[in-house]
């Protein structure tokens, strides 16, 4: 694929990489290619960040066509440059962009897309403990039409963000809300598609759990308010009497690619793990029997969340004490040293920039 390289006139200055927050500052420049029926993905350009021009009558504006990525690069201790299982992310793309009716983008597109940019902006892959490059690939409707049906035309870009932990806390463990009133999203819907309506219907259930005190939320299914689906935007892991217990794929939560990768690394030590629907009863009355030993979060983003505590229906249930379980703080260790370079990878998760 040939790219088009226009480089800025005007870089910016890098934040101190001890001093990053998440998602508040961004690279020098940006990806962009354009998609039509007569010429495919073409018109692949590297350009100076900066805002895009689009029709009012855009319709990702108006019917919320589009879906996006979140994936890693990391610098090492040799100052090289890796990635966290980036074709699954070029995979888990094209899962949603199939369900949006958004035309498929080749994988070794996405993948030359991806070197190219990080190459372009390697410098800005930050190097003090715990930060990393955000990377965002999104594609999203252009045709100029306001009336119901699938757009003609697409960009398909990719944005970068060096960036610290996720929550200012870090590894501290969340205290979360059950909630019980609103659905994320419902079986048939667009829960397992990493599309921004997801998660801008999951808003409301957000602001009310923080002005309530609580740092995240956990869903449970829309139908009854019975299974236990996602925490926030990342997947829930429980262990319970020596087991681990995650949810299963059953279409209404994402397959989330660090839920993938625990699953993996837990079976690798030996450890018993069980994918399947999960009531929040259940939960309850292991918590009341002293049975239940960790819970965490898994996502792109923290990686691992550990969960303090959970609030359902007025009463709490504080797991280990308020404080980060060992597996937690194992699997997190695991992870971020594959990821860094500093463990050595058995599972050939990483690529090389």
């Amino acid at each position: 694929m040939e790219i088009k390289i226009t480089k800025t006139e005007a870089p910016k200055e890098q934040v101190d990489p001890t001093k990053l927050s998440f998602g508040t500052e961004f690279t020098d420049h940006m990806f962009v290619m354009d998609y039509n029926p007569e010429e495919g993905w073409h018109n692949a350009q590297i350009l100076p960040y900066g805002p895009i021009e689009l029709s009012p009558a855009a319709m990702v504006f108006h019917y919320a066509q589009e879906t996006f990525e979140g994936l890693k690069a990391y610098r090492l201790a040799d100052g090289s440059i890796q990635f966290f299982r980036p074709y699954e992310n070029a995979r888990r793309l094209n899962r949603s962009n199939e369900r949006m009716c958004i035309p498929a983008i080749d994988e070794e597109v996405f993948m030359e897309a991806l070197r190219a940019l990080v190459e372009v902006d390697k410098d800005w892959v930050p190097d003090a403990e715990g930060t990393s490059l955000y990377i965002r690939p999104f594609v999203f409707a252009t045709d100029p039409y306001v009336g119901v049906r699938v757009s003609n035309s697409y960009k398909f870009m990719i944005i970068l963000s060096p960036v610290g932990a996720y929550y200012a806390t870090g590894l501290q463990p969340t205290h979360m809300y059950v909630e019980d009133q609103y659905a994320r999203t419902v079986r048939g819907g667009t829960g397992e598609a990493k599309c921004g309506g997801n998660y801008a219907s999951s808003l409301a259930a957000q602001e009310k759990a923080g002005k309530l005190g609580y740092q995240q939320i956990l869903w449970l299914d829309s139908l009854e308010h019975k299974y236990i689906e996602e925490v926030g935007t990342s997947n829930a892991f429980f262990k319970i009497d020596g087991k681990f217990i995650t949810p299963s794929l059953s279409g209404t939560i994402l397959p989330g690619i660090t839920r993938k990768s625990v699953l993996e690394l837990l079976r690798h030590w030996g450890e018993t793990v069980e994918e399947r629907q999960i009531t929040i009863d259940e939960i309850v009355e292991a918590y009341k029997n002293g049975l239940v030993e960790e819970v965490f979060a898994t996502g792109t983003a923290a990686v691992i969340s550990p969960i303090g505590s959970l609030t359902y229906e007025g009463e709490d249930m504080v797991f280990n004490n308020g404080e980060i379980g060992s597996y937690s703080q194992k699997i997190y260790d695991t992870l971020f040293g594959i990821q860094t370079g500093k463990i050595e990878d058995p599972f050939e998760w990483t690529v090389k920039l």
